[in-house]
């Protein structure tokens, strides 16, 4: 059996509002695991959204900058909308 190497661990002291930790510490009861582990999952999941979140938010602002300056006519062509010359009314 080939074992799965473990991550690099650290100790350290969090100071957590009292209810996250109770709801921490009964899912932790209810899966028959230890404090820590719910704490690490729930901490890598909450550091995945908010790196999705800045990915996010840096595609719109890089899209936002990328088409400054533009008219409306010229992101209307851009979008492949075709202009079509102005008509007189008879």
């Amino acid at each position: 059996m080939v074992r799965k190497p473990t991550p690099a661990k650290r100790r350290t002291t969090l100071t957590l509002p009292v209810d996250s930790l109770l709801q921490a510490q009964k899912i932790a009861h209810s899966r028959r695991v230890n404090l820590s582990t719910v704490i690490s999952e729930v901490v890598a999941a909450g550091l995945q959204l908010e790196n999705a979140k800045h990915r996010r938010t840096q595609v719109l602002d890089d899209y936002r900058r990328a088409f400054t300056g533009f008219s409306p006519d010229e992101l209307a062509i851009l979008d492949g909308v075709i202009l079509e010359p102005k008509t007189r009314r008879q």
